[in-house]
């Protein structure tokens, strides 16, 4: 090993030290057997078994589980609405106004746009609920999804499709045989990076959220205030876990795709 090389892989382990110890320490302290967090006290399950029996931690999960899915599948249909309007129409008149519109969310503080839904949900009389979760997360994943394929859009062969037509397909036959084939894993992945980013979300959610329809980061947020238990830790960890599969499953699916 070279001296120069050296300092590069110190430098490459100490960031990771730096961003993955904090979580492999939760993951860890998640199966100890001690009420006290930060004191090991053995290998244990229990507060795996006692997390399942935790009826407001559960239902909180369900409920961000919900908004998630929902809210990541209406971001993904008007994000691909919005990415063949910027890809495939052209220059039209208010482009830059929808260009600023479509994109807005990504630089714009979560405050600031949890805050704007608040104002426009009290305004129109609309009671505040799983539904005004739902919709938050949908405007502010939007961009996400749109960014994702639209990038898609701009790397495909648009001669496959004018031979499709060529050959005799109308519009409807060349999307679903030509175009949403190769479009497919960019639809995946938009989805995906919606529902983590509307799983993991706290500001948005507590500016649209009313009775009953407190999101798992808002429960976790409001125990941890309060210290933080093992159950916590182990929900996290849970967590940690299926975003992990997810990534796995989105993993394989891309390579046999392009295989």
């Amino acid at each position: 090993m070279t001296s120069a090389r050296l300092p590069r892989l110190a430098t490459l382990a100490f960031g990771f030290a730096f961003l993955y110890a904090p979580i492999a320490l939760l993951v860890i302290y998640s199966f100890n057997a001690s009420k006290l967090v930060t004191v090991w006290a053995g290998f244990s399950t229990r507060w795996y078994a006692s997390l399942f029996s935790n009826a407001a931690l559960i239902a909180s999960a369900k409920i961000s589980l919900q908004v998630a899915a929902l809210s990541a599948i209406i971001a993904t249909f008007n994000g691909t609405l919005a990415a063949f309007a910027l890809e495939r129409f052209g220059a039209f008149r208010t482009r830059g106004v929808f260009v600023g519109a479509i994109y807005a969310p990504l630089v714009i503080p979560e405050v600031i746009l949890g805050l704007s839904l608040l104002l426009i949900f009290v305004a129109l009389g609309v009671d505040r609920g799983f539904w005004t979760i739902v919709a938050g997360h949908a405007t502010f994943t939007m961009c996400f999804a749109a960014v994702v394929i639209r990038a898609r859009l701009a790397g495909m062969d648009r001669s496959l499709e004018e031979a499709a037509m060529d050959l005799g397909a109308g519009p409807v036959m060349t999307f679903a045989r030509v175009v949403l084939p190769q479009l497919a894993p960019a639809l995946v992945s938009a989805w995906m990076l919606a529902f983590i980013l509307s799983l993991d979300d706290l500001v948005i959610a507590s500016f649209t959220s009313g009775p009953g329809s407190t999101t798992l980061p808002m429960r976790i947020y409001s125990q941890v205030r309060l210290g933080v238990t093992p159950e916590i830790n182990a929900m996290s960890s849970l967590l940690l876990a299926a975003v992990g599969l997810a990534l796995f499953i989105s993993a394989i699916a891309g390579r046999r795709h392009e295989s």
